[in-house]
């Protein structure tokens, strides 16, 4: 009878274990372009509330395609509803970007959007790709 239950315990601890390593793990981000700036092999993952603040994790390259036009890229995430955070590269240059991304009243983010943008100053707008939605699979 301990035996059975002893076995019934160790493959629920595994298929938890499972769970969450899958919610955890990496997945690819699309390319994302718009006129002056890409995002290229990117990656991303969806934390437990145990790891890094239960944040939405993302990596990639911020990548200037137009050097001569002096203007700076960046990378835009919003998550669990609250405003567009932004993380910019460098002119002239393709920029390996890492970042956490919470909400810090709630214990793990399970929704984000992610678009890469073209900062043209103050006076005109900025040129945004399409925001791509996620939540964890």
């Amino acid at each position: 009878m301990k035996k059975a239950l002893a076995g019934v315990v160790a493959a629920g601890v595994f298929l938890a274990g499972a769970g969450t390593a899958f919610a955890s793990s990496w997945h690819k981000l699309p390319d994302l372009k718009t006129r002056g700036v890409a995002f290229e092999q990117g990656f991303y993952r969806f934390n437990p509330a145990e790891r890094s603040h239960g944040s939405f994790e993302w990596s990639g390259y911020l990548i200037d395609t137009e050097p001569d036009d002096n203007h700076n890229g960046y990378v835009q995430v919003r998550v669990e509803g609250h405003d567009w955070d932004r993380y910019y590269g460098k002119q002239r240059q393709r920029v390996h970007l890492h970042h956490a991304s919470w909400d810090g009243a709630q214990r793990y983010t399970d929704d984000a959007y992610f678009r890469v943008c073209l900062d043209k100053g103050t006076l005109r707008p900025d040129n945004c790709s399409s925001a791509r939605h996620y939540q964890p699979r």
